[in-house]
């Protein structure tokens, strides 16, 4: 079974046909190291499903600092959803950070879908219900925890990411800077 459909299995059960059905709506892709797969000012058509590698969702501001929006790892879907879902140009970047492999899931597929196998919008609604909490609970923690704690979080969430990641990426998803956060680890070593 795929990495896709043991997802969708955890939220939903779909039959055999249905099953193959959700498969010939997506496309395979592979991408190399670095690939920008959605630049700012572009229209999200697809969301992206990670069967392989780490792709980052992030926006860079007047200054040029890079703001790391989300990470998606195997088993996690990606996109800009203002962009997707409103389907107007978009204002992040989703690059690849190591060689992957991702299945792509058209706007306009994910609505067969929803016409097709009805339970699909069920899984699409759960995803996005869940999206929606993990944002507020990221946007309460920036406001109210220190940096390390914000880091602590990140780790328990991210756990199987920490050593694949280049560290300013991390300090960008935390709130901090690339030298912030060398000396707060650094502290949180010598603890």
């Amino acid at each position: 079974m795929s990495l896709l459909l043991e997802s969708i299995a955890k939220h939903v059960s779909l039959s055999a046909q249905e099953q193959e059905r959700v498969l010939a709506l997506t496309e395979n892709r592979q991408y190399s190291p670095k690939t920008i797969v959605l630049k700012e000012g572009e229209i999200c058509t697809h969301s992206f499903f990670v069967t392989k590698g780490i792709l980052r969702n992030y926006t860079i501001d007047e200054n040029g600092m890079e703001h790391v929006v989300s990470f998606a790892c195997p088993g996690w879907w990606i996109a800009d959803m203002y962009s997707y879902l409103s389907q107007r140009p978009g204002n992040s970047f989703i690059e690849v950070n190591e060689e992957a492999e991702v299945l792509l899931l058209s706007k306009e597929n994910q609505e067969v879908l929803y016409a097709e196998v009805p339970k699909m919008e069920r899984f699409f609604r759960i995803l996005i219900e869940n999206s929606l909490v993990a944002n507020q609970q990221r946007l309460m923690d920036n406001m109210s925890f220190t940096a390390e704690a914000r880091y602590d979080k990140f780790t328990k969430k991210y756990t199987a990411l920490i050593y694949s990641l280049p560290q300013k990426q991390i300090a960008s998803y935390i709130g901090v800077t690339p030298e912030f956060f060398s000396k707060m680890k650094a502290r949180l070593l010598k603890k």
